[in-house]
């Protein structure tokens, strides 16, 4: 019998990643109209190196004009808009597979990022956003001296 240690922020991440799931078959429904209709989540990475977290998104027919970067309470959201591209034929069939409207990506950050220090490129569809890690604390050791003790004018000595 193996013996596995818990480990409650995997638990954590099961369960976002669950919820959504949950909320993209939810609202990745059919209209009224009984035509389909697909909400487009841009695909995203989270790489980790000695110095920074860089995220990368793909956001193909994306202008950066049309990208928004923000950090708010240790959370970096990606939100933006593909709009669609209208085609007008007189004759045959006109089909469209692509997704288009609004999305929005939302990360947790670890505690200690600097938001200043974040920064971000768009480059061939790609956007690439720079997050230094944050500065890990360290314990400070503290030497044990001499103590003074109120009221009695003595000194004590710590052991």
């Amino acid at each position: 019998m193996a013996l596995v240690r818990w480990d409650p922020i995997r638990e954590l991440d099961s369960l976002q990643g669950d919820m959504n799931r949950l909320f993209d078959r939810f609202f990745d429904g059919r209209p009224a109209n009984g035509g389909a209709t697909r909400r487009w989540i841009p695909a995203m990475d989270l790489v980790e190196t000695d110095e920074d977290l860089v995220v990368r998104a793909d956001l193909p027919g994306i202008s950066e004009d049309d990208v928004e970067i923000e950090i708010k309470d240790n959370v970096l959201t990606v939100s933006g808009e593909r709009k669609s591209e209208h085609e007008q034929k007189g004759e045959g069939y006109h089909r469209v597979e692509r997704a288009f409207g609004r999305f929005a990506r939302s990360l947790s950050l670890p505690r200690g990022v600097e938001a200043d220090a974040v920064s971000a490129g768009f480059s061939d569809g790609v956007l690439e956003i720079r997050i230094p890690k944050p500065a890990e604390t360290k314990p400070t050791r503290v030497e044990i001296g001499k103590a003074t003790v109120e009221g009695s004018g003595t000194e004590k000595e710590s052991a």
